[in-house]
């Protein structure tokens, strides 16, 4: 990244010395009541001085002492002090701009024009009370006494210029509603006790009207400098863009650049500030491809080959440790490895039809993940399986000698063992964080000065120390980073968690920094040692890992931050992030893996309308298609039955590769959503029978209610298997996953409309057809608890 000093968010020092400096003047009485002594802004030359994180400890500041927790009304937001003080400083710049284009002398004529219209003793001591009520850092900090800095001068221009300017920027700031929940660090309640203060308000505007004009619409200095204010009264993201729009045309080319980033970044910090969180991915959303998935990214056709059991694969999920523990409550025996489960398990799921089961948990989890759910509450719980420590297998469960036990029984049986992998961060306490601290995102200092960590040290290596942030113990905040320290040399980091920014950061987690090629190719190095023992793997959250996605979220290009809190003005410009992350992570992936494990299906689990990119563009054998569950459940037909056009027309190949469900293990159980009766079995053979792999979630067929956390070692609700359930299965379901080579291909299949009396389509009935070879199969099924008939036009 190449920062420049005028986008820098930290940079204590200024270009020059010699040049003169504008500080953004909070009042002395302000200082002292929030003990902050520190500089905000400051123009020096044309370079504009932001510290971002003084403005975060300033907002922190104001909030304890005006205690907000219990005032809310009163709390500062560190964004809009941020942009507060940015327009402040840009006045300044383009007072500045005035000064050196059309006007050099303009503040000492100012003062002439001054005295002899005021007199030069009230003048002085209007400048001199000025400098005292609002002292630049130097007096506050007693460098100088208030008298000193005014007689003085930086590079031959006098402090008395400096501060009429600030005098006159003073009033404009008090002035601008926008401003007003900040009046107390600038109210110019005191000095307007001066005489002298008021009489210079009034005297400047008579002051520039006989001089030269500056800006696009030729206006006289004090009127261009209140026009954002005019243009947006009580908004500081109104003025901030009034002044991107406006003022860029009489700005430099290269000052033009920094100031907008500057800009960019400080609308990002009150995005950061303003977007709601916790609220989830959102609604299912029709996909169009007329214009691609991502439209700031190539999109070419890169499928990658199907083996031939490939395309009639059907899913079963299970938990791990809960499978187990119902099987031991089912067969009357403790069965805890993965070589104890009984061959009839293995029998039964065979005779059903299906060929993979995915058992999500196997892998060796964090310690810290268990540490932090039982002081949370559930004293039983054990780490998330998403919390991993290291891609084995769970000493517990077996190792891989006992997977590789269960491997080849189900293998026996024509059923592919499953496993997941979530690439994109690891465990709080893992491996890597402790041999490999360099590899996550991170800070040397708490993005939010609000931040304590004084909780429990969460590591179990004598050479590291580990704390999540103390919000989480009182549920109070949750925070984006955690705190490591090295024992031996007291060095601190502050690493994220994992984030996807649609929810709260994952607290047991730790986010993989994937600009490191050695931080890539470590994770493909483990992508290809579990390919090794698992012919299916399935991607949790693989959309994050896209260059798209990476880059919004953790890598924000000014102007599109704001997803992940205190990300905003760390971003990189999109070239300078294709430098450092030149392909796509997954297409890497996928050509590894067919080169070195050719006998591996890749399953993604991707959203955000990601799912033709990730099949046909970065060549993953299977996507998750969420809009199968969530636009049948709610039962959008017709918006489900334009997912289905629009593939069709684009690419009918994407609808051969979708991964359909009716539930997955961060929803609702099935019967949750979908109940027992004709509307489960409906969509459920519509899932048996459309294009694509079929997955099932664990306890569907038996009709449980009950949703597994990561965390569950046993099911916690003793619910019997629903026999009628399971029979209709056995009857209607079953017997169509036997033949999916039917259904999965897309060569020969036909969506058809049907027609009501009236020659309008019925848009809640799916009708479509398929063949294989000489076998034909319709299916008809009315998504709504209503009468349908009509004709369909073959």
């Amino acid at each position: 990244m190449n920062h420049s000093p005028l986008t820098t968010h930290h940079s204590p020092s200024a270009p020059s010395a010699a040049l003169p400096r504008f500080e953004f003047h909070i009042s002395r009485k302000a200082r002292v009541r929030y003990q902050f002594d520190q500089s905000l802004y400051s123009l020096t030359g044309n370079v504009i001085l932001a510290d971002y994180r003084a403005v975060r400890a300033l907002a922190d500041k104001m909030n304890a002492v005006r205690d907000a927790k219990q005032n809310p009304d009163q709390a500062v937001r560190a964004g809009q002090l941020n942009a507060m003080g940015l327009i402040d400083e840009i006045l300044h710049f383009v007072a500045a701009r005035y000064r050196a284009e059309r006007n050099p002398n303009a503040m000492a004529k100012a003062l002439n024009w001054l005295g002899e219209r005021m007199g030069q003793d009230a003048l002085d001591r209007t400048l001199l009370e000025f400098v005292t009520l609002f002292p630049p850092l130097a007096v506050h900090q007693s460098q100088q006494t208030p008298s000193q800095y005014l007689a003085g001068e930086t590079g031959g221009y006098p402090h008395r210029c400096i501060v009429l300017e600030e005098v006159m920027l003073l009033s404009l700031t008090n002035e601008n509603p926008a401003f007003a929940p900040f009046i107390e660090l600038f109210d110019d309640a005191d000095l307007r006790q001066q005489p002298g203060y008021v009489r210079i308000k009034s005297l400047l505007d008579d002051f520039f009207r006989t001089q030269p004009t500056y800006g696009p619409y030729g206006q006289m200095l004090t009127d261009l400098l209140r026009a954002p204010v005019k243009a947006s009264p009580y908004s500081l993201t109104g003025q901030l863009l009034y002044i991107k729009e406006h003022w860029r045309f009489f700005i430099p080319g290269e000052m033009l650049d920094r100031l907008v980033h500057r800009l960019l970044v400080a609308l990002d910090y009150i995005q950061e500030e303003e977007r709601p969180r916790g609220l989830g991915p959102g609604p299912a959303v029709v996909p169009t491809f007329r214009e691609g998935a991502l439209a700031t990214d190539l999109e070419w056709e890169q499928y990658s080959s199907d083996l031939d059991w490939m395309p009639k694969a059907v899913l079963m999920v299970k938990h791990t440790y809960v499978w187990l523990h119902q099987l031991s409550v089912k067969y009357g025996r403790g069965i805890t490895r993965l070589d104890q489960v009984p061959d009839e398990e293995l029998d039964m799921l065979g005779q059903w039809g299906f060929t993979g089961l995915w058992l999500i948990g196997l892998w060796q989890r964090s310690p810290a993940s268990a540490k932090i759910k039982q002081r949370c509450g559930n004293p039983e719980a054990i780490s998330s399986a998403y919390s991993l420590y290291a891609y084995e297998i769970a000493d517990e469960l077996g190792g891989y000698a006992a997977f590789d036990s269960l491997r080849a029984r189900a293998w026996q049986r024509g059923i592919r063992m499953a496993v997941d992998m979530v690439p994109n961060h690891v465990g709080l306490y893992s491996r890597w964080t402790v041999e490999h601290p360099d590899w996550f995102i991170q800070l040397d200092h708490p993005p939010f000065p609000s931040y304590g960590f004084s909780g429990h040290d969460l590591s179990d290596d004598d050479r590291i120390g580990l704390q999540i942030e103390d919000g989480y113990w009182s549920r109070s905040d949750a925070a984006v980073v955690f705190k490591w320290w090295n024992k031996r040399t007291g060095e601190t980091r502050y690493i994220y968690h994992g984030n996807d920014g649609t929810c709260m950061p994952w607290n047991d987690t730790a986010q993989l920094n994937f600009l490191i090629p050695a931080v890539r190719e470590a994770v493909i190095q483990e992508i290809l040692k579990v390919a090794r023992h698992a012919p299916i793997i399935r991607f949790d959250a693989a959309m994050t890992l896209t260059k798209r996605h990476y880059h919004r979220l953790w890598y924000p290009e000014p102007g599109s931050g704001g997803d992940i809190p205190s990300r905003a003005g760390r971003g990189m410009s999109r070239p300078d992030f294709d430098h450092v992350f030149p392909q796509e992570f997954w297409r890497e992936v996928v050509d590894r893996v067919a080169k070195e494990a050719p006998d591996t299906l890749l399953l993604a689990e991707a959203f955000w309308l990601m799912e033709g990119y990730f099949v046909r563009t970065l060549g993953m054998h299977r996507v998750y298609n969420s809009a199968f569950m969530n636009m049948l459940k709610a039962e959008e037909n017709a918006n489900y039955r334009s997912v289905i056009k629009n593939i069709l027309e684009f690419d009918p190949e994407i609808l051969r590769r979708l991964v359909n469900f009716m539930n997955n293990p961060d929803e609702q159980t099935a019967v949750a959503q979908f109940g027992k009766g004709d509307k489960y079995l409906g969509v459920c053979l519509m899932m048996a029978t459309m294009p694509g792999l079929p997955m099932f979630g664990h306890g569907q067929l038996e009709g449980f209610t009950e949703k597994y956390g990561m965390e569950y070692r046993r099911a916690y609700w003793d619910e019997p298997t629903d026999w009628d359930l399971l029979e209709r299965h056995k009857r209607e379901v079953f017997p169509l996953l036997r033949k999916r080579y039917l259904f999965s291909g897309t060569e020969n299949f036909f969506l058809y409309d049907l027609y009501d009396r009236h020659g309008k389509v019925n848009e809640d009935v799916f009708a479509y057809s398929n063949r294989c070879g000489h076998e034909r199969a319709l299916v008809l099924y009315n998504n709504r608890y209503a009468h349908a008939a009509g004709c369909v036009r073959m």
